[in-house]
């Protein structure tokens, strides 16, 4: 009696699962409230914050690593599930390397354009 096949996990791959449950979290947490607040309020004139007010606020350096780390733990996140849906939906095992690293690449270029987004030079 052979032993059953074990898959051997990728050094990578805590990593991958702490960036996609980090950005669940944060994702739950913070874009219901900014979606209804300036998704919402703000078109239909319940909140009506002006613009120096907003403007200083975007200006706080804490405010500025708030939004990178939500926007950018977002990005993670999508390119983990995306990368599950690809897959093991569509049954692309074969190209399981190559859709990783396209996934887990997008989602780093859109971290450093947010970067350049938040933290102009």
């Amino acid at each position: 009696m052979t032993a059953p096949h074990v898959r051997k996990r990728a050094r990578w791959e805590p990593i991958a699962w702490l960036l996609f449950s980090a950005g669940g979290m944060s994702a739950a947490l913070f874009l219901p409230v900014l979606v209804l607040v300036f998704g919402v309020l703000v078109p239909l004139g319940a909140a009506s914050p002006e613009y120096d007010h907003l403007y200083a606020v975007l200006r706080n350096p804490l405010i500025k690593l708030v939004l990178f780390g939500v926007l950018t733990l977002s990005l993670f996140h999508w390119a983990h599930r995306f990368r599950h849906v690809m897959i093991d939906g569509f049954r692309l095992r074969p190209l399981a390397p190559v859709i990783s690293v396209l996934c887990y690449a997008a989602a780093a270029g859109g971290a450093v354009l947010i970067a350049f987004i938040v933290f102009p030079v």
